[in-house]
């Protein structure tokens, strides 16, 4: 009897320690890659390099845009960017992000909005060239285009 019960613990710690295993576990990279770099032009605003960071979780995605090149032309709150991303997708049709996340900046601070929130499908090839980022702050719309391609691509949705 005592072997039985020593079994049925070991086999129940094995069984917990699997279970913490796939909680504490990393989740899966479902987007590749998950940053890119395009020289973006928004006209009088200013322009140059932006890093694009991609996330994923099935359908649902999220897009953040970071820049020390182009910059707030005025002091900001928080969350007060009314943000749009087109990506054009390879397979045909553009896919927007959309938002109104970003943090507090002071006039001149580098620009950051995002995460932006998109639907997208498996297979999904989504590229910044071709598209465009509007933000709207204060009533006024400023539009970015990339001057280019994407690198080191497009962002490939599992």
């Amino acid at each position: 009897m005592r072997g039985t019960r020593s079994g049925t613990g070991a086999a129940l710690a094995a069984g917990a320690l699997a279970l913490a295993g796939l909680v504490f576990a990393p989740a899966a990279v479902a987007v590749a890659p998950t940053t890119a770099t395009i020289e973006a032009d928004c006209g009088f605003f200013g322009g140059g390099e932006a890093t694009l960071t991609a996330t994923q979780d099935g359908t649902a995605a999220t897009m953040t845009l970071t820049s020390s090149a182009i910059t707030a032309p005025v002091g900001l709150g928080e969350d007060s960017i009314d943000s749009a991303l087109t990506l054009v997708n390879a397979g045909g049709g553009t896919v927007v992000f959309s938002g109104t996340e970003n943090p507090a900046m002071e006039a001149g601070d580098p620009v950051q909005v995002g995460p932006l929130d998109g639907t997208v499908a498996s297979g999904d090839s989504l590229e910044a060239y071709g598209g465009s980022l509007t933000m709207t702050v204060f009533g006024i719309t400023i539009t970015c285009t990339a001057t280019g391609p994407q690198s080191p691509g497009p962002f490939v949705f599992d």
